[in-house]
């Protein structure tokens, strides 16, 4: 059922100055980010383990989407993943997005 779920998250656009083509690009790298270091739950105290594991994963896909658009589009790319963050940034023109994916955020953009 959690793979059913997982496969009809639609992204939700909440800011952009990207082309369509980059937009969808991030989307699938993101996916792939949240598929790659999914992390199955664990019997343990929940309060402390779960947000541990929370921090370190997005940690962990913000690090895959920021590597990834490096590598495809060059550098330098910055990647913010979580559910509750502010944020100010400036960013080259047509290369910057915010974004969900279920209750996730991720602000993805690139600089100089």
């Amino acid at each position: 059922m959690a793979t059913e779920k997982k496969d009809k998250l639609e992204p939700q656009i909440k800011s952009v100055d990207m082309s369509e083509d980059m937009q969808q690009e991030a989307v699938e790298v993101a996916i792939e980010a949240m598929e790659k270091y999914h992390i199955e739950k664990v019997e343990a105290p929940k309060h402390m383990c779960l947000l541990k594991f929370s921090t370190n994963r997005n940690q962990d896909i913000a690090q895959y989407i920021k590597r990834e658009f490096d590598s495809r589009k060059g550098a330098t790319w910055h990647c913010v993943v979580g559910r509750n963050f502010g944020s100010f940034v400036t960013h080259e023109t047509k290369h910057f997005i915010y974004f969900y994916l279920g209750h996730c955020a991720i602000l993805l953009f690139k600089t100089q």
